[in-house]
């Protein structure tokens, strides 16, 4: 199994994973918060045609994950994956033809080669999920839009091989930034997201074991900077920062294996 970022951060999100058996290869897309054409050169740029997305799975509402899904998949007849409250809050948006398919926020779904197990996580949508996906060898945790951890989180997340976590903000760039007060509590809030002390916290309630790759996610360009983030994780992972990877805005990340 494979997974690589197409971007990162508040402008848009996108992640692929990548299964391949003897006959069969599975891509999945968490989703698509660029426009048409950009996530096609984007897609293009890991080597992938749109038409060879398996499935496009949505985390929740917010434009920045879901601002191009169904474009995409409309274009391209990709099936679609979102739970039935983001689907209601996003209905009126939805090409006639698009494939959809509603899901729970506990669901096991099976797509191809891939078995994709949905969380409900804390965050200001509707019905809010991530993702932790398995090949059957390898198992990918994806965390990005939540406000702060759970005991459910963790007991999903225990045990993976690779995690692609939200390092959102530094608290004190938040506190001392030029957003409103109102804004900033929103962002740190219990449903924002994960300051880099928050993802640490995350990252070192769970069973690392198995883990090889982690990179952070999701990261602010006005509260935080890479290093920040870096630093936080590698301090619990007890390595180097530059061995903790980062999905830029722009360009996201290269494939990486487990």
């Amino acid at each position: 199994m494979r997974y690589a970022s197409l971007g990162s951060g508040s402008e848009g999100n996108a992640l692929v994973v990548e299964s391949q058996s003897d006959t069969t290869t599975t891509r999945v897309m968490i989703d698509c918060g660029f426009g048409l054409r950009e996530i096609e050169r984007r897609l293009q740029g890991r080597g992938i045609a749109p038409a060879e997305l398996s499935a496009i799975l949505v985390t929740h509402e917010h434009g920045d994950h879901i601002g191009g899904v169904f474009k995409l998949a409309r274009r391209h007849n990709i099936p679609v994956y979102l739970t039935t409250g983001t689907h209601l809050a996003v209905a009126d948006r939805i090409p006639e033809g698009t494939q959809i398919n509603r899901c729970d926020s506990h669901d096991l779904l099976s797509i191809g080669d891939l078995q994709i197990q949905c969380f409900p996580v804390p965050h200001d949508a509707r019905e809010p999920v991530q993702f932790a996906l398995t090949d059957g060898a390898s198992r990918l945790g994806v965390l990005t839009d939540i406000g702060q951890g759970t005991a459910h989180v963790q007991a999903i997340l225990d045990g993976c091989d690779a995690l692609v976590l939200e390092c959102n903000h530094c608290s004190d760039m938040l506190a001392r930034g030029a957003y409103p007060p109102s804004l900033k509590a929103r962002i740190a809030g219990r449903l924002g997201h994960l300051s880099n002390t928050a993802a640490a916290a995350v990252l070192g309630s769970l069973n690392r074991s198995r883990l090889k790759s982690v990179h952070a996610a999701h990261l602010s360009s006005k509260n935080n900077l890479p290093a920040l983030a870096q630093a936080a994780l590698a301090e619990i992972l007890n390595c180097r920062p530059e061995e903790v990877g980062v999905a830029s805005q722009s360009e996201g990340f290269d494939w990486v294996t487990i």
